[in-house]
């Protein structure tokens, strides 16, 4: 069977059809049923091509996971930098973000989040599958900070970790629970989310009279997480 190439739209770089129909079979596979249940025997038969031809383009299958992984994390990078380039507002980036999110886990044959079963599947932190993991979610949580912080400096960093805690907690609860109950509780944190950040960039830089002055424990206590009419 060849192994044709073809040039890929807007970079002008050859691309091999087998490989790209590998890694497109691949990211069908691992994410419907897992990457330690698929063998490449599976994986050579559905894409169409031959076991020469796949040891060609991967050295082994868990190499084949690494470009997987490395594939979801491009089309997230590419719709959040559609996002950005677009002339949204910051928090309409960050709601346009969630509203992706929900689209996702309300879609047919949703599994749960690809980053999160892949490092349940290789939790050795060393693992190159896991590392991969790892480094997308670095980016991730690089670049909800980063729109945070173009709203406001103070605690950008607290609100990107909560941003990415609710989506953790929505895309588990979207595949393990109600999907639209889980999409509707994390437009609501974000919402909330954002109306705190934002007040504390309104606040910041005032200094608070002697007799409010915040204690060191406080909490904010004001993010609303349930359900619209719950």
């Amino acid at each position: 069977m060849s192994d044709m190439t073809q040039t890929e739209p807007g970079t002008g770089r050859r691309v091999s059809e087998a490989r790209e129909r590998l890694l497109r079979t691949a990211g069908q596979l691992f994410y419907t049923e897992g990457i330690h249940t698929v063998g490449v025997d599976r994986l050579v038969a559905e894409a169409k091509v031959t076991n020469a031809t796949f040891y060609r383009h991967f050295r082994s299958k868990e190499d084949l996971a690494v470009a997987y992984i490395g594939s979801v994390d491009q089309a997230i990078r590419t719709q959040i930098g559609s996002l950005m380039a677009a002339d949204v507002p910051t928090d309409g980036i960050l709601r346009g973000i969630g509203a992706s999110l929900v689209e996702q886990i309300r879609s047919p044959g949703y599994r749960g989040c690809a980053f999160l079963n892949a490092a349940a599947e290789f939790p050795a932190p060393g693992h190159p599958v896991h590392r991969a993991v790892v480094q997308h979610r670095e980016w991730f949580l690089q670049t909800i900070t980063g729109l945070f912080a173009e709203i406001t400096d103070a605690s950008a960093e607290h609100a990107g970790r909560h941003f990415v805690m609710l989506r953790d907690g929505a895309m588990s609860a979207g595949y393990l629970g109600d999907p639209v109950m889980a999409g509707e509780t994390l437009l609501r944190g974000i919402e909330g989310l954002l109306r705190v950040h934002t007040a504390r960039g309104l606040d910041e830089g005032a200094a608070p009279a002697p007799d409010q002055a915040p204690s060191a424990g406080a909490t904010v206590s004001d993010i609303e997480c349930s359900p619209p009419g719950a």
